[in-house]
């Protein structure tokens, strides 16, 4: 069982930026990677919300890639963490098309989705759409914020399959040990890809309108041993992140966001993540409460008029 975290939100993301121009993971990745056994290789498109070179997204097309897969990069210019689903209303989109196999986009992960969809692989849709490893975890009500995960609902709104994925934060403040566990998220990633195509029979890697939001965990105390459980879980219900404002009477106010966990539900993503396993929770992108919630809503309405 982990520690306390004192990790902050923002820590997360200013970590992320400090280790954007960090080498490519391609050795690591390489030996981390499985062969894919006869089974043909799949179309990505490759997205994040860390921006197209971090190293995050890097460790995960060099695995894919060395393990036969056909991925291409289409993932925002810069960092957009925290981006959520956001997408742009705008007339234009700055895009450069950086090498054969990597598109860097001047929009939201959402942005990159819809231009990798709709542009990059139009008239035939990728297999696949990962988004990830994200430099921090993404569980219980951060999902709802995260860009990674919005990357992959924007694939699942246009019927695409798609895995999110998020690599957990050391809680000592620590790049390396989230470094060390990227590589090892992207080994896991060549690993669940394996076992979906062997499932598949033909047909989708995923249920219909079904993706993945995944979280892989620290091990050892520098992040370079590997998860060796994981769980079916769902979103914890529970905001993690706590904001607090200090007015500083000239019109701003300092913003402050502190991690400030609860005991975690059972067979959440949070429970498993503290207990370092990997955290693999179904998503589908559709805020429709419950049938529980939407029956109750129902009889509550019954009697409303227009």
């Amino acid at each position: 069982m982990k520690a306390s975290r004192t990790l902050t939100g923002l820590s997360i993301i200013a970590l992320a930026g400090t280790v954007a121009g960090a080498p490519s993971a391609t050795a690591s990745a390489q030996a981390a990677a499985r062969p894919l056994a006869g089974t043909p290789p799949l179309r990505i498109l490759l997205s994040d919300d860390d921006g197209y070179d971090a190293p995050g997204i890097r460790a995960v097309f060099d695995a894919l890639t060395a393990a036969g897969h056909d991925v291409t990069i289409v993932a925002p210019a810069d960092n957009q963490s925290g981006a959520g689903t956001r997408q742009s209303t705008a007339p234009t989109l700055k895009v450069r098309h950086v090498s054969a196999k990597v598109w860097a986009v001047g929009g939201t992960p959402g942005d990159s989705v819809s231009f990798g969809l709709f542009a990059v692989f139009k008239g035939r849709a990728p297999d696949l759409v990962v988004s990830g490893t994200n430099f921090g975890q993404n569980p219980a009500a951060i999902a709802n914020h995260s860009g990674t995960v919005g990357a992959a609902v924007t694939a699942l709104d246009n019927d695409v399959p798609a895995i999110a994925v998020s690599t957990e934060a050391d809680p000592a403040g620590s790049a390396q040990p989230t470094l060390n566990a990227q590589r090892r998220t992207a080994g896991f990633m060549v690993d669940l890809l394996a076992e979906l195509q062997r499932r598949r029979h033909g047909g989708r890697l995923l249920p219909d309108h079904t993706g993945l939001n995944i979280n892989y965990p620290i091990i050892g105390a520098d992040g370079d041993r590997p998860a060796t459980r994981w769980a079916l879980t769902r979103l914890d219900r529970q905001p993690l992140l706590t904001p607090s404002y200090q007015d500083d009477h000239d019109g701003t106010y300092k913003v402050s966001i502190a991690y400030t966990p609860q005991p975690p539900g059972p067979a959440s993503d949070v429970a498993a993540l503290a207990d370092d396993k990997i955290s693999i929770t179904p998503i589908d992108g559709d805020w429709t409460a419950d049938p529980g919630a939407y029956s109750r809503t129902a009889a509550l309405l019954a009697g409303l008029k227009p």
